[in-house]
């Protein structure tokens, strides 16, 4: 992960102090921390997280060799850490070292205005179409999140869709350091709960939506909705933007106390609405309505109706900013939200052929709706649910692909350590699956499928993985790209 190239120093004892806990007998200082014991650097304080799996502190000898001086972890994990290492010892590692590396590097999110974005669906897009405003607006801007990472100009392969509090905050001083002047980033569910955006305080923070998805952490809809409102607090922000269309989002604002910005595509009493929207093929024309009387009309070249909310939040959260509304509306048509969302394929074909990373039986809806208002043909469309993930949703997402598409096609997606055709039976469970749709495991056979069924002004959409580039099954990941493989498809066909 990068770090600022001018390194911090703060000392042990007041790294202790600071996290509460007993004040080490000898002191040194340190000019780092990593919770990875492969990224350690010469001074770094190495934080030892208690795992699925084995505890972090068991590669604490590993770490001292890398040039690790101390750790941090828990009372189980001290017993593993390698005698003579400095140990800080707390009850809860992850907490502690979120508000310790925020610290660590002098709270670069307040240098900087900072958007977070969090949601079931949205977050990806929201976050890419505010980075590509500030940037046509000549801003020097930062994007985290699930598709990449970036500094200004530099792209950098993302991990996770929210980094752990030590990378994140080291990454933010990068930006502060390239003198990044606006940053956005996607904040999961699994982030908040796991304290990964301990210590962060952002400018704004964004809700776009909330559906069923991630179960198998969360276990219900309402701890969910709660790890989510957990981000809309004065601790983390200053100002909320919500989609009050959203049923959750009317709720959350509802509910707290700070600041907010309400959103809503209709309904012209909300701080940011839609006077006039106007579909054709080549995306919106539109008229945006916000507050102080802003009008900021033109061609938004996005399909689908959750694409307007993103595009909606986004502007909102760019005037914000301090962006001109007069800027924003010059470069509306230029902006061509996110990678492997809602993604056109063409190689010289007469049909419409997207990819998009719908996961959850929500998006998977709104996709095949966005593209249905495309197309005059038929919707053919592509699905597999993922293993090892909540189970739950897989037969509401097979029944979003055999509702929404004209011709559904059941196939793998990660299965991971799963049973593919198990996953498809628990898709399909409740459904007569009839020709021509059909039930083929292997996804490579599934697309090419899919695109040997397509007639002239069809659409061919392909959901679920969008922009990645591995495919995992049985603890392997091999190369697999939904562009390339539908495009080969589409270039093989008889």
């Amino acid at each position: 992960m990068e770090r600022p190239i001018s390194p911090s120093m703060k000392s042990l004892c007041a790294i202790a102090r600071l996290v509460g806990a007993t004040v080490p007998d000898v002191d040194v200082d340190i000019t780092g921390i990593t919770h990875n014991s492969t990224e350690i650097k010469e001074g770094d304080l190495f934080l030892a997280f208690a795992g699925a799996r084995v505890h972090g502190a068991s590669f604490s000898a590993a770490a001292r060799m890398r040039g690790a001086r101390a750790v941090l972890t828990d009372a189980d994990g001290a017993t593993q850490v390698v005698t003579d290492l400095p140990t800080i010892v707390v009850s809860d590692p992850r907490r502690s070292a979120g508000i310790l590396s925020a610290w660590f590097y002098d709270e670069p999110m307040r240098d900087i205005f900072s958007v977070g974005i969090t949601g079931t669906n949205g977050k990806t897009t929201t976050t890419t179409l505010l980075y590509q405003i500030w940037s046509h607006a000549g801003r020097e801007s930062g994007l985290i999140g699930t598709v990449e990472t970036r500094i200004g100009k530099e792209v950098i392969a993302s991990k996770r869709t929210t980094p752990e509090s030590c990378d994140l905050q080291a990454l933010v001083a990068t930006m502060r350091e390239r003198h990044v002047r606006n940053f956005a980033m996607e904040v999961s569910s699994h982030a908040v709960s796991l304290e990964r955006i301990r210590g962060s305080h952002f400018s704004v923070v964004g809700f776009t939506n909330l559906s069923q998805d991630h179960l198998d952490f969360h276990h219900t809809m309402e701890e969910y909705f709660q790890a989510k409102s957990a981000l809309f607090t004065f601790e983390y922000a200053d100002l909320a933007v919500i989609n009050i269309d959203d049923s959750y989002g009317q709720r959350l604002a509802e509910l707290i106390e700070m600041p907010t910005l309400r959103l809503s595509r209709h309904d012209v009493r909300a701080d940011w609405s839609y006077e006039s929207i106007r579909s054709h093929l080549q995306g919106n024309e539109v008229a945006i309505r916000g507050t102080g009387g802003i009008l900021i009309e033109g061609l938004l070249p996005l399909h689908g109706d959750y694409n307007l909310d993103n595009a909606l939040m986004a502007i909102a959260i760019a005037c914000e900013s301090g962006v001109d509304p007069i800027a924003i509306q010059a470069l509306l048509s230029k902006l061509t939200g996110a990678e492997g969302r809602l993604e056109s394929i063409s190689v010289g074909q007469d049909f419409g052929a997207f990819v998009d990373y719908a996961h959850s039986a929500d998006a998977v809806g709104r996709v095949l709706e966005a593209c249905r208002q495309m197309t005059q043909g038929k919707v053919i469309a592509v699905l597999g649910c993922g293993g090892d993930r909540d189970w739950t949703k897989r037969p509401l997402m097979g029944r979003a692909l055999a509702d929404g598409s004209d011709l559904a096609v059941f196939t793998s997606d990660n299965p991971r350590s799963e049973d593919p055709a198990a996953i498809l039976n628990e898709m399909t469970r409740s459904l007569q699956v009839n020709s021509p749709n059909a039930v083929i495991v292997d996804r490579t056979n599934a697309i090419k499928y899919a695109v040997a069924q397509a007639r002239t002004g069809d659409i061919v959409v392909v959901l679920g993985k969008g922009h990645e580039t591995g495919q995992e099954v049985a603890g392997v990941v091999y190369p697999f790209d939904d562009r390339l493989v539908l495009a080969a498809a589409i270039e093989g066909r008889a």
